[in-house]
């Protein structure tokens, strides 16, 4: 199920880094119709809505760049950063460990919420499409075997991808593969992935800061 954004009891989240598409692979026994699920979404909006560049400045705008060259285009990390700042001011746990598998630890999640008896997971990508499949399949996994209630996913949009680190996971790139993860079958669980952008370009802005951990920096 797509969701256009931005709707109008959303507009409280429409100011700063914006959501421009929600889509739900899976609601098995009405997840979304839940009092848990519904607090964990609106902490995942607000999360995304406390994103400012430049810091402070009350909405997103981004240098336009491409992150194809050295030294140019913008980091990944630092947005993420605030997003998981505020879950935890929500009450989330950030790094959370879940055992979602009996032999390879597939690593923690960026952020798990449990409230009444539900788990709700999130994650922001920062990494390649491949490090955006292992998050979905994480997540999948963890549906799969009741440890998780819902997972989400938030990825850059089309129109925020060419100015971020290169090869970073995108909407674009997962959205083929949608269909795979609405094929899995359990009795209750969601599955979602939201899709992100700046609401302004300025080449008057500072590149948002990369790091040094190789080719993908931050």
């Amino acid at each position: 199920m797509l969701t256009n954004i931005v709707r109008s009891e959303d507009a409280t989240y429409a100011a700063r880094m914006k959501v421009v598409q929600i889509e739900t692979l899976i609601d098995a026994g009405s997840i979304s119709n839940t009092t848990s699920w519904k607090r964990a979404h609106r902490d995942i909006l607000a999360g995304i809505a406390s994103i400012h560049w430049p810091s402070g400045s009350g909405k997103f705008t981004i240098r336009p760049e491409s992150g194809k060259k050295t030294g140019e285009g913008n980091g990944v990390k630092p947005i993420k950063v605030d997003f998981i700042r505020s879950l935890e001011k929500a009450g989330w746990e950030a790094e959370a460990e879940l055992d979602l598998a009996t032999r390879v630890k597939p690593g923690p999640l960026d952020a798990a919420l449990t409230i009444d008896e539900a788990v709700i997971a999130a994650e922001w990508e920062t990494g390649n499409i491949s490090s955006s499949h292992r998050a979905m399949n994480k997540m999948a996994l963890g549906v799969i075997k009741g440890k998780i209630t819902a997972g989400v996913l938030v990825v850059p949009s089309r129109a925020l991808y060419p100015y971020l680190t290169d090869r970073i996971g995108n909407w674009d790139e997962l959205e083929p593969y949608f269909d795979l993860w609405r094929g899995i079958t359990c009795k209750r669980g969601l599955l979602q992935v939201i899709s992100v952008e700046h609401d302004a370009t300025s080449t008057t802005v500072a590149r948002i800061p990369k790091g040094t951990d190789g080719r993908a920096s931050v």
